[in-house]
């Protein structure tokens, strides 16, 4: 016989293992039903305290108006980029058994016309089509893993988390009505005192605090089955501005991808005088990692065909194994050659450009020990005359950085606004159009460069790395304006929507150059 668990007067048939998740707005009492842990809910207090975007303790039990609707401070809140009128709020982010997370999001409509549809807005953009659903994008970022964690997934749902139609939230959210929504998920390592709290919909929300205590309502236990946790690894790519090499730090290891244009006269394995400088800043970013096994690989572009392409890049790869191991001193590290030929593309080879970036030898090697930095701050975290316009389809288009700010591990996130100041509607796609859109996995506003002028370094928006039955996909650390958003980059008269991207940022500066789409380059304090 089927088991039923009872809440009060709702009687509801559970999924295998585990308890039906219930809104945060009410509180039950449950046992035996592979529950994790709650706090009873204190009465509804005579006040309640305003929204705020950063307070500094956790939100209290969850209260209820007379109309039922939630009424917890927030300890953080963003805007949707592609829905306007919809907010959303962390009103819960508690660490249980101190391995799990359960993150509760209130989503408000703020309008007074239209109904919203939340569920596949809500939905993690990197899993299966058909798995896109419900919550599953609620997640946090754990800096010091690197990795972007989001809902366990059980076997026999797509995600431990918010189901519109079992937990009965339905489809829209009327105009001045507000849902909660949960998602269950690993906690950060670490065990932090607070996070960064990520939705497919607006901007990182920073600083959340996590409380350890108990959370209220019920929530399903992921120890009570099996689940299969969610996290994808965050690779920081930079690049010389003279184009010799590109980086993707993935926060362990260092992929250093040399291009074998500079090392290499045509259908030539023979380094050219131009290779030294280049082979001696590698070996140098060696020495000073805990290095004992490197890899060096050689690629080709898809021209020509395998029996040329697969020699070369051996030939191509031994030739900066030997330079790199008479640079190094004694015999501590050992190296590893391998040729790829054109198998392993990191850009489309339909232009130039993407041919050229996959003509190159990839030095891959533990992440070097940087040496301790005091963390840096600046003075002028509301610096004025971040803005600059532009025209899209004759209507004039207005931009302004919001910030760029520290994170830990060595992230930071750049948040930038962009207003239609026309008449009519307008497409402004620019955001999309960079040079190296191709490798990901859909469209995102990735038209974007941060650049340490004092270094000569340039870094592009962090990648969320995928792994596939056919290999890896991207997915850009950036807003989203494919898919389900395909129309964020569609803007009515006067309308304004906030656009983010996550960079590495190099510990010493404090300012650095911004570059956004078609705009002018901007000077921007590092917050």
């Amino acid at each position: 016989m089927t088991k039923l668990c009872h809440f009060g007067h709702h009687t509801i048939s559970p999924m295998p293992s585990r308890i039906l998740a219930l809104s945060a707005v009410l509180t039950f009492a449950v046992a035996g039903c592979g529950a994790l842990p709650m706090k009873e809910a204190a009465p509804p207090p005579a006040t309640t305290a305003p929204a705020s975007s950063a307070p500094a303790t956790n939100a209290p039990p969850a209260t209820a108006t007379a109309s039922g609707q939630d009424t917890r401070p927030a300890l953080a809140e963003t805007r949707s980029t592609m829905t306007e009128n919809l907010k959303v709020e962390v009103v819960g982010l508690n660490r249980v058994k101190g391995k799990h997370l359960i993150a509760q999001v209130r989503l408000s409509n703020t309008g007074a016309e239209k109904q919203l549809s939340w569920a596949g807005e809500m939905g993690d953009r990197t899993r299966p089509l058909g798995a896109i659903k419900w919550a599953s994008g609620i997640g946090v970022l754990d800096a010091q893993a690197r990795t972007w964690l989001l809902p366990y997934k059980p076997a026999d749902s797509p995600c431990l988390c918010s189901d519109r139609d079992r937990d009965s939230l339905g489809h829209f959210i009327d105009p001045g009505r507000s849902i909660i929504v949960y998602a269950v998920l690993p906690a950060p390592s670490g065990n932090p005192a607070t996070t960064t709290v990520v939705t497919p919909v607006g901007p990182p929300m920073l600083n959340v605090p996590i409380s350890d205590e108990a959370p209220t309502s019920d929530f399903p236990d992921p120890d009570a089955e099996p689940v299969t946790p969610v996290a994808r690894r965050i690779i920081l790519p930079s690049e010389s501005l003279d184009k010799t090499e590109e980086t993707a730090d993935d926060g362990k290891d260092l992929q250093v991808n040399l291009s074998a244009d500079v090392l290499f006269a045509v259908d030539k394995a023979t380094l050219t005088p131009k290779a030294k400088s280049i082979m001696a800043r590698t070996a140098k970013l060696i020495d000073t990692s805990p290095a004992t096994v490197v890899t060096v690989a050689g690629h080709a572009d898809s021209s020509g065909n395998d029996a040329i392409n697969d020699p070369l890049s051996l030939r191509r790869a031994q030739a900066v194994q030997r330079a790199l191991s008479a640079l190094l001193p004694g015999d501590e590290v050992r190296f590893q050659s391998k040729g790829y030929g054109s198998r392993r593309p990191l850009y489309s080879n339909d232009s130039d450009e993407g041919k050229r970036r996959n003509r190159r030898v990839t030095v891959t090697f533990p992440k070097p020990q940087s040496a301790a930095q005091q963390p840096v701050t600046t003075t002028s975290p509301g610096a004025t005359g971040l803005t600059g316009t532009t025209k899209a389809d004759g209507q004039p288009i207005a931009m302004e950085v919001a910030g760029l700010r520290r994170l830990p591990g060595g992230l930071g996130l750049l948040t930038y606004k962009i207003t239609n100041e026309g008449p009519a509607e307008t497409w402004f796609r620019d955001l999309h159009h960079a040079q190296d859109w191709e490798a990901y996995k859909y469209q995102a506003a990735s038209n974007v460069r941060v650049t340490d002028v004092t270094a000569r370094r340039q870094y592009l928006p962090g990648r969320l790395e995928v792994p596939t039955d056919n290999g890896v996909d991207f997915y850009c650390a950036c807003t989203d304006v494919s898919g389900v958003r395909i129309s964020t980059e569609k803007f009515a008269p006067g309308q304004t929507r906030e656009f983010w991207s996550v960079f590495a940022l190099p510990d010493t500066a404090d300012t650095l150059k911004v570059k956004i789409g078609p705009f002018r380059d901007l000077q921007v304090p590092i917050q």
